[in-house]
């Protein structure tokens, strides 16, 4: 097996873990940073029959840069500066640097037919657009919550708003993951507003910029939500309908459903009382078998049945879900949503039990 990712990130350690486990070899390792300087690299790697999986490059600030000054070069923009732990920086030319990568990638693929490739780099790319992966869902026919397409900026979100007569939306960057600058917007008949979200903004030297913190705020002042929402706007935002998840004590949950080879397997419950229920913003994981009811149960396992017919191609994905009264809409796919440590089905975690398929 060899593996494009970063030694050492906490997604290789748990995979060799499981392949030590199987008593299987270590996976070979090729890393973003190489393969973006010396593409050659991957026809040496993928030389013999094997199994190739793509990690995500964020595990190296390295890789991330590179792939973000490509962009700007692709974009024909002038090169940003490197980003700060956790800032959110021109994430749209990131995606433009990331989506010529995996263009790159899948020809080079085309050529080493020795490789069976866990998931194909186009659509990993898709499903890192987090706008038109929602868009390709609904048409295979996926229930997901209702699009109403690109925000321009926050007078762009008041007449969307009013022109749909709704008081309540969430905001996603298109090319955001783990819930970065998610926002959930809401206001009142009397003109109150409030944004919740784990955006932290840093007014310097007359620009605004983004943090993804682990800490949610909730802002209700017109100026920040106006500030955030137009900072956001210009690394691409979106807005969806809100969707209520379903309630359990003081709080909410929506699920995690891992499909390996198109079949549901791991799903967890991400609990909080918070409006983002991601597991690494230290909400608590649930047992969905002790909360859903068999319809719910059911809807759940068809509903990501069927998103994974959207990715035929695709081994081993994973979707957030909003399941209640029977009814499952699904909020986002993941190309690298496997990521789940010590969360077990039929006594094996998500990397054993993708050894096992394979």
């Amino acid at each position: 097996m060899i593996l494009l990712a970063t030694n050492g990130s906490k997604r290789v350690r748990l995979l060799q873990a499981a392949r030590a486990r199987l008593k299987l070899p270590p996976a070979r390792v090729l890393e973003w940073r190489d393969w973006l300087a010396q593409p050659a690299l991957l026809g040496t790697a993928l030389a013999q029959p094997c199994r190739f999986k793509i990690e995500p490059p964020g595990d190296d600030p390295a890789a991330h840069l590179q792939l973000l000054r490509d962009g700007c070069r692709l974009q024909d923009r002038a090169p940003v500066r490197p980003p700060a732990h956790g800032e959110l920086l021109a994430m749209d030319s990131w995606f433009a640097g990331f989506d010529a990568a995996m263009a790159r990638l899948a020809a080079q693929l085309a050529t080493l037919p020795q490789a069976r490739v866990v998931n194909p780099p186009r659509d990993i790319a898709l499903m890192t657009d987090k706008l038109a992966c929602q868009q390709h869902l609904a048409a295979h026919g996926v229930a997901t919550p209702a699009l109403l397409g690109r925000i321009d900026g926050y007078d762009h979100l008041q007449s969307l708003l009013r022109w749909h007569d709704l008081d309540r939306v969430y905001l996603k960057p298109r090319y955001g993951s783990s819930a970065s600058g998610v926002v959930a917007y809401r206001r009142n008949k009397a003109g109150r507003q409030q944004a919740t979200t784990s955006a932290s903004m840093a007014h310097a030297g007359g620009e605004t910029r983004l943090f993804n913190v682990k800490r949610i705020a909730r802002r209700e002042n017109p100026a920040d939500i106006a500030a955030l929402v137009d900072a956001l706007a210009a690394q691409q935002l979106y807005a969806e309908q809100w969707i209520d998840k379903p309630r359990i004590g003081d709080g909410h949950y929506d699920l995690r459903v891992v499909a390996i080879n198109g079949q549901p397997v791991h799903r967890v419950a991400r609990m909080g009382n918070r409006m983002m229920t991601n597991l690494h913003l230290d909400n608590q994981r649930g047992d969905p078998s002790t909360l859903l009811s068999e319809p719910d149960m059911a809807a759940l396992e068809a509903a990501t049945g069927q998103a994974a017919l959207a990715f035929p191609a695709s081994g081993v994905t994973g979707y957030d879900l909003v399941v209640r009264r029977g009814q499952a809409h699904v909020l986002e796919a993941n190309a690298f949503g496997d990521l789940l440590p010590g969360l077990l089905w039929q006594e094996l975690d998500t990397y054993e039990m993708q050894m096992r398929h394979a």
